[in-house]
């Protein structure tokens, strides 16, 4: 059985990627934190596909949990190994900086950018011995050009980015590749509040993208297909930012 841990698995683009890895014959590790219903829809979605996964809750901003979790199940599964790392996970707490509380910044950092640190080098040690995996860390338009009202969350997702094409260089030799894809503005729970009718007007292609979309960038940079790319960050964002 091939295994794939997908944070904020529970709803928009996680499930969408939760379902596309299912299609490509992996088991699901489906990540969350509160929102059991939700994360329980998903499972039943990759179910109602002859897809397999299980629930695996846990806050991705506490490394004292990330790690007892990710321990407890390794433990259980002694011949397994997580060969593919999708992460998710993320919030927004948008604010201009002149009027941004700590809390704000700080959470959408921990979130966001410390999740990376605590989940990847938990699970990388693994596909190291094994001598493959893939990891692909959803990030955002954001992180590539910015945006206003977002420091803290521009800040995080450019993190990452670095953190992608760095870690890339690490362990290209042992055949575990790291990539990015970088939404522009997709119809999720995030972007419901925002203006849809206007922005569109910015964009190429004039629409919002759809979560599948993403998904299936996500499931191409976790295939084997994509062996010879790594350190790379995809956009897909209908043209607005290239």
């Amino acid at each position: 059985m091939k295994y794939a841990l997908v944070t904020g698995g529970s709803r928009g683009i996680g499930r969408a990627v939760c379902i596309k890895l299912s299609q490509m014959g992996y088991h699901i590790l489906v990540n969350y934190k509160a929102n059991k219903a939700e994360a329980q829809r998903t499972l039943e979605m990759i179910e109602q596909q002859n897809g397999h996964a299980t629930l695996l809750p846990f806050d991705v901003s506490r490394q004292e949990e990330v790690e007892s979790v990710l321990s407890e199940w390794m433990g259980n599964n002694k011949e397994a190994y997580i060969e593919v790392l999708i992460n998710n996970a993320g919030i927004r707490k948008d604010n201009l900086l002149v009027f941004m509380e700590n809390e704000h910044w700080f959470d959408v950092i921990n979130t966001n950018l410390h999740s990376f640190y605590y989940i990847t080098r938990w699970l990388i040690k693994k596909m190291l011995l094994k001598k493959y995996g893939r990891i692909v860390n959803i990030v955002s338009l954001s992180g590539i050009k910015g945006l206003p009202g977002q420091v803290n969350y521009a800040a995080a997702k450019a993190g990452v980015i670095a953190a992608t094409k760095s870690l890339a260089q690490e362990v290209g030799k042992k055949n575990v590749t790291v990539n990015a894809v970088a939404p522009g503005f997709i119809k999720t729970e995030m972007t419901k509040d925002m203006n849809e009718d206007e922005l569109k007007r910015l964009i190429p292609l004039n629409r919002f993208g759809n979560i599948e979309e993403v998904a299936a960038v996500a499931g191409f940079l976790a295939s084997p297909e994509a062996s010879y790319v790594t350190g790379e960050v995809i956009s897909v964002n209908g043209g607005l930012y290239t």
